[in-house]
């Protein structure tokens, strides 16, 4: 008898598992900071993850060689970074995962999309299970120096209390084990998977030093755009705007509205889909160097908006839009990232239109007349 399906292709027992993981999300909220149910809820998600990939990649999984050899390497590896992976007065739990867990769920910085990228990683592994088989997989023993150079870059990071070090060493030798149990070209392959696992890294701590710069930038041009029309007697002071006659109102250009998180997420986001789009690296390199200007325009765009509504219907209204509209940051962005990955999918489609076709099977070609056609 067969087995009645449910939509989207989803398997019965992946149901339990999207009801973890929302229930697992739910519980990182700011009220639940610190509480050991969020981390035991999460880490379980992840680890529930891994099976539920390995199921739904089963026939792959089935031709991969050393399974029981990198699972082993993995789960050791993993534990060693549980018990000596932070050395830190301020946070004494040994756990370099907890410490991450906790600086994601922490309503002091905004980190929280570090939580979405191992999903992520291995909802693309999925996407990517042909590519990685493209070629016989097998054990790779130069990736042993890559290992050796990620508990390097540990114990530096160990010794210095930089946490931060410790992070790239756990998870490039993740990636070296890889390597290691399947080969060069398997960590080739899962490169850009991969790669998305920087964005892991947190960076919240230095996000003024980081986004300082753009939020001049944000300020400047809103405050040029509302002499030009818009607000004339706006007065900027910094990343602050102040409305010059009586200081009614004063909107900020803070770094949780246009710096470090926007950024971040438009990356993330325009790296995907680059990636899974296009070939081409340069045309991968394009689409993940428009998050920087698009992350301004959007916050150029917020602001204008807000302020025009504070100018129009008073202070009380400018004040609800800016707390509301922050959607707008990234509506502008995706739309204006959406529009320029078309025009690059139209210059390769031009290049391949315009292309001759001399020499290419099945081309048809025509002899200029007046010459009789080769024999």
């Amino acid at each position: 008898m067969n087995k009645k399906s449910l939509p989207y292709g989803i398997e019965p027992h992946e149901v339990g598992f999207l009801l973890l993981l929302g229930a697992a999300f739910y519980f990182t909220g700011a009220k639940y900071w610190k509480n050991p149910l969020s981390i035991g809820l999460f880490s379980a998600a992840v680890l529930a993850a891994v099976p539920v990939l390995i199921y739904r990649c089963r026939d792959e999984w089935r031709q991969l060689p050393n399974r029981g050899f990198f699972l082993a390497l993995a789960a050791v590896w993993v534990g060693f970074f549980c018990v000596l992976g932070s050395n830190t007065v301020n946070y004494p739990d040994p756990s370099l995962p907890g410490w991450l867990f906790n600086i994601y769920t922490s309503p002091l910085v905004d980190e929280g999309h570090g939580l979405l990228i191992p999903f992520v990683v291995l909802a693309l592994f999925w996407w990517k299970r042909q590519e990685l088989l493209a070629r016989p997989p097998g054990l790779w023993w130069p990736a042993i120096g890559w290992i050796a150079l990620a508990l390097f870059l540990h114990f530096a990071g160990f010794i210095a209390q930089q946490q931060r070090l410790s992070v790239i060493g756990f998870l490039l030798g993740l990636y070296a084990l890889t390597g290691l149990a399947w080969g060069k070209y398997w960590m080739k392959a899962s490169g850009f998977p991969i790669f998305l696992l920087a964005f892991c890294i947190p960076v919240a701590e230095y996000a003024d030093q980081l986004t300082m710069p753009l939020r001049l930038v944000v300020s400047r041009i809103v405050e040029i755009i509302a002499h030009a029309g818009l607000a004339p007697d706006l007065v900027r002071e910094g990343t602050q705007l102040y409305d010059g006659g009586t200081h009614r109102y004063a909107y900020e250009v803070a770094a949780a509205c246009s710096g470090i998180h926007s950024l971040v997420a438009l990356i993330a986001l325009a790296t995907i889909y680059g990636f899974i789009i296009f070939k081409a690296p340069w045309k991968r390199a394009v689409m993940m160097a428009v998050a920087l200007p698009l992350s301004v325009l959007g916050n150029v765009v917020r602001l204008c908006f807000t302020v025009g509504v504070a100018e129009t219907f008073g202070q009380a209204a400018g004040k609800a839009v800016e707390t509301k509209a922050g959607y707008l940051t990234f509506i502008v962005a995706i739309g204006c990232a959406y529009f320029i990955a078309c025009q690059l999918e139209k210059t390769g489609a031009k290049k391949s239109t315009d292309a001759p076709t001399k020499g290419i099977p099945g081309s048809q070609t025509t002899e200029p007349a007046g010459k009789p056609a080769a024999t």
